[in-house]
């Protein structure tokens, strides 16, 4: 193998083992878990399917847009897994304040007191494994190597 080549494969090792460190909060889940803790505490607003709510791009009288999809029509996989956790954890205003987005009005709340930390990965988890694989390889790439 050339020097060339060698350097090639390098850097395609490296890359997919960054990508592979950067998701480890959600590898190994159990996903059937994931399924029904999706179910109990997020598809009442997310649907059942991850469809989201209808019309889920326009805000309401109050400027909250509603409940968007997670599946892959919508646009979580756009996000990294901390900004996800953070989302879930802290509630969509509180996440988002800490990035330097201020003022935007979440409809999403915080569900650190309702549900662990633990669980919120799970959940995630969940939702990652119904992206196609082209939507999970962009979504791994937003997240930083450990």
């Amino acid at each position: 193998m050339g020097r060339s080549c060698m350097k090639r494969a390098a850097l395609i090792f490296c890359a997919a083992a960054s990508a592979a460190q950067a998701d480890h909060e959600l590898e190994g889940r159990n996903l059937v878990a994931g399924r029904s803790l999706y179910a109990e505490r997020c598809a009442a607003c997310h649907g059942a399917d991850l469809e989201g709510q209808p019309d889920w791009r326009t805000p309401d009288e109050d400027g909250v847009l509603p409940a968007p999809p997670h599946d892959a029509t919508g646009h979580t996989w756009h996000h990294d897994n901390t900004l996800l956790f953070d989302y879930t954890k802290l509630g969509g205003e509180v996440a988002l304040a800490a990035r330097g987005v201020k003022g935007f009005n979440s409809g999403m709340p915080a569900f650190g007191e309702v549900i662990s930390d633990e669980e919120i990965w799970t959940i995630l988890a969940y939702i990652r494994s119904t992206w196609p694989p082209r939507s999970k390889a962009a979504q791994a790439s937003r997240n930083r190597p450990h």
